[in-house]
């Protein structure tokens, strides 16, 4: 919770110029919460009661306009609110994009129903609540802090007697925060859970449906939405309580000076003017923002601390970079490798050493789903070894801090990402520094010049979700950015599976002459012929060598080629 924390808090605190202005918004929104009630007492005092009509409509004028001042205060809060709020979500979002990908035990071949709950719900709770706070709460609390001056110095004597309420329901108000945070997390975690199994179950309903598991599916589903409405419940009723308190609290104060004040006025102590001006203060400014307060603490505080501690159970923080933790080269070392889908499953990676060292150029072939993904999980740091090590510079590759990790090694999947912006952009996504030139020399290295000609150059756009570019394009687009970018190790995983032959030809020669360690998760076996060693997976156990070496001692790979180069009998 803590390195979460002092993410969130870093976020916001690097937006301090807004926070400035937030300030300044403060300030002339206590404006009409200070005067209201002085500008009564001063219209009814110096002009109604003195029989000075205009000069009790001018005062009230006067209330007029700072009633503006006010309110044009609350309209630069809105404008200032996404410029804070919004590079902080951002921050959070990576934090948990990164936990999701450093995940030790992943779903398998289905959704992180959990993972897109983080990101759509908690991270959202954390922005709203956030906004929440910079907007209605501090608007409260400066509301609420006006009033009291105000009060105080117009009617000092009747604020001493009204303090003592607000005051005791404020302080019980603190006593059930306790409970309630702790009735909203078991809320959130009913929220998640019900999301996870739903997901699971509905992903996988053909495979329920086939094993006859309706029955069994159902049940879960129904248990955990009981949990959820429990959840709610409990949690209803403990906001049910704390709006007792705090309407007990608003209105005592309001109770009491509608009693006192009379008196106070009849013996002289207190004038009508500033017994007038007390009850505005009570009634129009201090009690709703006594209200307002509670309910935004008792919802947004508690949904901000609830949600910041979810997740800071399931995302990575950055740690700063640990001198002993930086590997000493982009040599690759992988000792006794062991890796199974759960601890009962097969591994599909048993048992295997390999050494890759700068210049090396390796093809990974084997039958499809016999885990060669998997290998390239391992080989990156996405996924936790059962039992060996990967060491990359002699450093196991997930104790490598994520930011010296990602200038180290690069994966490029099947399902290349781009996103909505300009070719440059996408482009330079790893490299912001990188040149025009550099970014061009790239995309002409591993084949995509004219790619980049078609879209309009650098300058061109594309779309959102990729609009406008084929599944060969993005491919195209990753192997450039990867390329101009600093990584040493680069791993294809299947990257090149959308081009045609000639292409994947072009993009892997130029990886291997770029320098580096370069394995290549092959789509085709002529991956196998380019490469200078191969690992050929075959579930039991696994080959390395040359290709001549291997079309000897494994009958596997013999088989594979022999497939491959076999021409297929067409029917006439």
């Amino acid at each position: 919770m803590k390195g979460l924390s002092g993410l969130y808090v870093t976020a916001l605190a690097e937006q301090w110029r807004g926070g400035l202005v937030l300030l300044g918004c403060s300030v002339l929104e206590s404006v009409p919460a200070f005067f209201s009630g002085r500008l009564v007492e001063l219209a009814v005092d110096r002009g109604f009661a003195a029989g000075k009509t205009s000069a009790g409509v001018g005062w009230l004028a006067v209330f007029g306009l700072v009633a503006v001042v006010g309110a044009l205060g609350s309209r630069l809060v809105w404008h200032q609110l996404g410029k804070v709020i919004e590079p902080m979500r951002d921050v959070l979002v990576t934090a948990v994009v990164r936990g999701v990908l450093h995940d030790p035990t992943p779903p398998r071949n289905t959704p992180d129903a959990s993972g897109v709950a983080r990101i759509t719900q908690h991270v959202e709770i954390v922005r709203d609540a956030t906004g929440g706070l910079l907007v209605q709460a501090r608007g409260m609390v400066v509301t609420m802090v006006a009033a009291m001056a105000g009060l105080f110095s117009v009617a000092g004597s009747l604020a001493w007697l009204v303090a003592v309420p607000v005051v005791g329901s404020l302080a019980l108000f603190a006593c059930l925060l306790p409970t309630l945070a702790r009735r909203q997390r078991i809320a959130v975690l009913a929220d998640e859970r019900t999301a996870e199994i739903a997901g699971t179950t509905l992903v996988g309903m053909r495979d329920v449906v086939a094993c006859g598991a309706e029955p069994i599916a159902s049940m879960e589903i129904f248990d955990a939405v009981d949990r959820q409405a429990a959840a709610a419940t409990a949690m209803a009723r403990s906001t049910a309580l704390r709006t007792v308190v705090i309407t007990v609290g608003g209105f005592l104060p309001l109770l009491l000076s509608l009693l006192i004040a009379p008196g106070m006025v009849a013996s002289g102590t207190l004038t009508a003017g500033a017994a007038l001006g007390a009850l505005v203060y009570l009634a129009t400014t201090l009690q709703p923002a006594l209200r307002g307060l509670a309910a935004t603490a008792g919802t947004v505080i508690l949904r901000l601390l609830v949600a910041l501690r979810r997740l800071a159970e399931t995302t990575e923080v950055p740690d700063a970079v640990d001198g002993h933790a930086v590997p000493s080269d982009a040599r690759m070392t992988v000792r006794g490798l062991t890796f199974g889908w759960g601890a009962g499953a097969e591994p599909v990676v048993r048992g295997l050493d390999l050494d890759l060292s700068p210049g090396e150029h390796l093809a990974v072939v084997g039958p499809s789903g016999i885990g060669k993904s998997t290998l390239s999980g391992l080989l990156t740091g996405l996924l936790a070894p059962q039992e060996g090590q990967v060491l990359l510079g002699g450093v196991p590759v997930r104790d490598v801090p994520a930011d010296v990790r990602h200038r180290l090694v690069a994966l490029i999947p099947q399902e290349a990402y781009v996103f909505a912006g300009t070719v440059r952009e996408n482009l330079a996504l790893l490299t912001p520094s990188a040149s025009d030139a550099q970014l061009l020399a790239a995309a002409e290295a591993v084949g995509a010049g004219r790619l980049i000609e078609r879209l309009g150059g650098l300058s061109g756009e594309v779309g959102h979700g990729g609009e406008g570019v084929s599944a060969s394009d993005a491919q195209l687009l990753a192997l450039a950015r990867v390329y101009v970018g600093p990584a040493r190790i680069v791993v294809l995983d299947e990257a090149t599976s959308n081009l045609d032959p000639g292409a994947e030809a072009l993009a892997e020669r130029a990886f291997a002459a770029r320098g580096g360690v370069l394995v290549v998760i092959a789509h085709r076996l002529s991956s196998a012929l380019r490469a200078g060693r191969v690992l050929v997976m075959d579930g039991q156990e696994t080959s390395l060598g040359d290709h001549p070496t291997l079309l000897t001692i494994s009958p596997r790979y013999a088989a594979l080629m022999s497939a491959w180069t076999t021409p297929t009998p067409t029917t006439v």
